[in-house]
């Protein structure tokens, strides 16, 4: 049975009885809500404007040709199909009106009896608006192929180029932002310049391509431990990454980064994996926001000055003595809120009483730098090498939805670890700058 529906007006959803939850956004946080309310007498809708979840930790390698991009993206009607109560919509929320319970979207209006945030971030330039036009994020799948294509693209026009300063400038590339995303792209491309690169363009020597790993702070990979960071440095050194700390970006006019300390880097391929932002619709209290464009949220991950609005994953911050910046922004605190607040939503719908406050489990931190390198912060143990690699590999291949998607990704690393070849370095479709990024906004 469907509810009335006027074009422009409702989106259509069967009738229910039950309460509706409409959850926005499909990522870690929201996917492990609506797995939590799965048996939950309750409407589900889950609004998202993609149609599938996208496996983000990979995206640096869909980026460095190392795996498809449908290896690491799952459809959202097949994630929830064993979901009875639960329903997908294909649609961009632009507006929440609370005092009408009620989301505005691109394809009409969704009413809902609890409504939970869980939109995640988007890239954030920190308003260096050249370097947003001139540079690439990698929040996203469409990210992700956007630097594939403009990697192999200027490869490409350097064998083509008898300009050996454009040769340089082509085959240079700089990557801003020192955490495990940068770490991770820096290692999986002086890989690439290693191993493909001399096959693939004997035009030019392989020694020609200079990789720049710039951090503004004083160590990589600040959220982890001194011993983690020590050791990314070590591994991204031995495989030739100029890694520069200290050392913030204040200009880039398409070949040449500027710092503030004045030291200038030339290339033609800059990757910002410096930061982000919190993305959410309108209609949300400036009192309700804090650092980093995030939701504060209370100790039931309630968003402050709403009774019955909620939100999870990276967008939400609850701001504690122990956590004064809010959780970190990673899958694992995303999923564990989810499932939590599953059960606060249940004992709502049942009147039973509130639920304890959401904690935090730190199961650790891994980051790989390269192949046979990795780092790993578990609990008291801190450590690095094949073992920390192996770990990496077997966490992330389990955490990827789908089984087809699984052995995809096996098969690929299987076939890299022996060959070192990255075979899906294709240009499908041509990259063509911020012109095309205007086609394909960021998730």
């Amino acid at each position: 049975m469907i509810d009335h529906c006027d074009i422009g007006e409702k989106v259509c959803l069967p009738s229910a009885d039950a309460p509706r939850i409409v959850i926005i956004g499909g990522g870690f946080a929201g996917l492990a809500l609506a797995k939590a309310l799965k048996k939950t007498k309750a409407q589900v809708v889950l609004v998202d404007r993609q149609n599938f979840h996208q496996f983000q930790p990979l995206l640096y390698q869909v980026a460095t040709s190392g795996l498809e991009p449908d290896s690491i993206v799952f459809p959202f009607r097949k994630q929830i199909s064993d979901n009875r109560n639960t329903i997908f919509r294909y649609a961009t929320v632009e507006q929440i009106n609370a005092d009408q319970n009620r989301v505005l979207t691109d394809k009409g209006v969704i009413d809902y009896d609890y409504l939970v945030i869980a939109t995640g971030t988007k890239t954030n330039f920190f308003g260096l608006s050249d370097i947003e036009n001139g540079g690439l994020g990698m929040k996203s799948i469409q990210d992700a192929l956007n630097i594939r294509h403009m990697m192999i693209q200027s490869l490409e026009q350097a064998a083509i180029t008898c300009d050996e300063h454009e040769k340089d400038l082509l085959t240079n590339f700089i990557i801003v932002g020192g955490g495990p995303a940068g770490v991770e792209m820096a290692g999986a491309l002086a890989e690439f310049k290693k191993y493909v690169l001399p096959g693939d363009y004997p035009e030019y020597s392989s020694e020609i391509m200079d990789i720049y790993l710039l951090e503004a702070g004083d160590q990589l990979l600040a959220s982890m431990s001194d011993k983690a960071s020590e050791k990314a440095l070590e591994y991204l050194t031995q495989l030739g990454v100029n890694v520069i700390l200290n050392e913030a970006v204040a200009h880039y006019d398409g070949s040449m980064v500027s710092t503030n300390s004045g030291n200038k880097l030339y290339a033609k391929n800059l990757i910002w994996t410096a930061g982000v932002t919190g993305s959410f619709p309108k209609g949300i209290d400036k009192e309700s926001v804090v650092r980093g464009n995030r939701l504060r949220v209370d100790h039931t991950l309630r968003v402050k000055g709403y009774p019955n609005i909620f939100a999870i994953g990276d967008i939400a911050a609850m701001i504690t003595e122990k956590t004064p910046k809010g959780y970190p922004q990673v899958a694992q605190v995303a999923m564990q809120q989810g499932k939590y607040l599953g059960k606060v939503i249940r004992n709502k719908i049942a009147g039973k009483e509130p639920t304890q406050p959401f904690e935090y489990r730190d199961k650790g931190s891994l980051a790989t730098i390269g192949k046979r390198r990795a780092v790993a912060d578990l609990g008291k143990f801190r450590f690095g090498g094949y073992i920390a690699w192996m770990l990496w590999s077997v966490v992330h291949l389990f955490s990827i939805s789908g089984f087809r998607n699984k052995l995809m990704v096996a098969l690929n690393w299987v076939w890299n670890y022996f060959t070192y070849d990255k075979g899906n370095r294709l240009i499908i479709r041509e990259y063509q700058g911020k012109a095309f990024k205007k086609e394909v906004p960021d998730d």
